[in-house]
């Protein structure tokens, strides 16, 4: 991948993140970072006072630092900033937050020496990940301390991660053969200033995210020919009528999924209920607005990924270092948020069908809780119970972050985004949400064998068949974690889902 400074999207963000594909600075961006590079040398050479080349940072900023210690201004700012706690970042979150922060160096507004770039470049290349506590950002001046964490690698410090063995940064480099960086001016805060913790650990799981609303088709679609419910609700004039894409999109990928069903042409004639359950006929309304909720969030991710989030900012037309705030991370906090609260809406759609799967007073003559024998066998029963329990945690994480505020720095810093916090959140979200579509999936294709012989849709026929391959079929009580737990990585490695919604 040549990065350039040019918006990453999601699937290429997780082409190195996760499947560690090479990167490169891109010969063409090289100008434009030795351009500003220059601006900054000129400034320590005629001794200027401008805020992060020569002075303190954040509160300190009035403290004007003599040339012969602006180096060590930089090593102290990136140890001081070293404050996280908490367990590390994922590999695949680290490896992220580096090929942004790569990126948006390379759009040539930091000052910062093409070499330091190159170095986050290879160390990605080489496979050294540093180790970057999960908790620590108020998401202000950026992700201060988790991206310290990582420049403090790049000068040799801290701990990092080589091939799954943590070890000292400078071992790793050393094993590699690579040589730790000397900060120059600036080049510290070129480093920590940014949104690229809470763009990559809210990146990935939006990601995640999007592959469960296409799951929630697949599943919802299941339980629908397990309850022996009606498509109709999914004709197109209907959604015709209310033009909302996501909305359109659904109802065409539910049809598509429930084609040629023996199951509804077994009822059709002479099924005495008039219409399904919210939980099943409003699905197209439902999960459609959180693909809405999603693409919005993506989007704003997108804007992001080729953005400059430095401060100060430096322009190479006319020299100028202009002091602003694009290291805030309010844009990102907010469409995390929203897309946490669509998650868990997500989730609580899924367990209501789970209900009524379940509940032998609403799941269509299936026997009570999916048992084989009611009473002896308790089926389902615990199985819908932990997905309440998951909901439950999505609906406390679901409140958005982004709308308390506590200031830092001495009141310098007097409103903060939250935006780290919102990412992590809608990371457990997301995981919640892949347990709890797993377990719909699970009693759904329970459900569909007390209909056979007859036949599901096309679409729900394949997914139960994936379904079968990873998990059998409950006919005497058993531990159902192994399953929900598989089911889950099959959802995450993409087994019941296709871009191709046509089927």
């Amino acid at each position: 991948m040549l990065l350039d400074g040019r918006p990453l999207s999601l699937s290429k963000i997780a082409g190195v993140a996760i499947a560690k594909e090479l990167v490169e600075i891109a010969s063409g961006a090289h100008a434009a970072i030795h351009a500003s590079r220059q601006v900054v040398e000129e400034i320590v050479g005629r001794q200027a006072v401008i805020y992060g080349i020569s002075t303190g940072f954040g509160k300190l900023a009035d403290v004007r630092i003599p040339p012969d210690k602006l180096q060590r201004l930089q090593l102290n700012l990136v140890r001081s900033h070293s404050c996280g706690v908490g367990r590390p970042l994922s590999e695949a979150e680290v490896r992220a937050m580096m090929l942004l922060r790569a990126n948006v160096l390379t759009l040539g507004f930091s000052g910062i020496r093409l070499e330091v770039i190159q170095l986050l470049v290879e160390m990605l290349n080489c496979g050294v990940c540093p180790v970057v506590p999960e908790k620590g950002s108020v998401g202000a001046s950026g992700d201060l301390a988790p991206l310290a964490h990582l420049a403090l690698s790049l000068v040799g410090e801290g701990e990092a991660f080589l091939h799954g063995d943590r070890m000292p940064s400078g071992t790793a480099l050393q094993k590699v053969g690579l040589q730790p960086t000397h900060l120059q001016a600036k080049e510290g805060l070129a480093l920590l200033n940014g949104t690229q913790a809470m763009h990559a650990v809210g990146g990935l799981a939006l990601l995640r995210a999007q592959r469960l609303a296409r799951v929630a088709d697949v599943a919802g679609a299941m339980t629908l020919e397990a309850l022996k419910g009606t498509p109709v609700a999914f004709d197109e004039r209907i959604h015709n009528a209310r033009p909302h894409p996501g909305q359109q999109a659904v109802a065409r990928h539910l049809l598509a999924l429930l084609r040629n069903s023996e199951i509804r042409a077994s009822h059709s004639e002479n099924d005495p209920r008039v219409q399904d359950a919210y939980s099943l006929r409003c699905m197209p309304q439902v999960h459609g607005a959180v693909r809405g909720a999603l693409g919005h969030c993506e989007e704003i991710l997108l804007i992001e990924s080729g953005s400059a989030t430095d401060n100060p900012l430096v322009f190479t037309d006319n020299g100028d270092v202009l002091s602003g705030g694009n290291f805030h991370g309010a844009p990102l906090a907010l469409a995390l948020d929203y897309a946490a609260i669509a998650m868990t809406d997500l989730m609580s759609i899924s367990e209501r069908r789970i209900d009524r799967l379940t509940n032998p007073d609403l799941s269509e003559g299936l026997p009570a809780f999916l048992a084989q024998e009611p009473g002896m066998q308790s089926g389902f029963m615990i199985a819908h119970v932990t997905a309440v329990a998951l909901l439950n945690e999505a609906k406390v994480l679901a409140h958005p972050a982004s709308v308390d505020n506590l200031p830092t720095s001495a009141g310098k810093e007097d409103h903060v985004s939250m935006g780290m916090t919102g990412a992590l959140k809608l990371r457990t979200i997301v995981e919640n949400a892949e347990n709890v579509l797993a377990i719909e999936l699970l009693a759904a294709a329970e459900g569909l064998e007390f209909r056979r012989p007859l036949k599901a849709g096309v679409g729900v026929e394949r997914a139960f068949g994936a379904l079968r391959s990873i998990a059998a079929r409950v006919d005497e009580d058993r531990a159902l974690s192994p399953d929900i737990e598989r089911v889950a990585q099959a959802i995450r490695d993409g087994k019941f889902d296709r871009d191709d919604e046509t089927l």
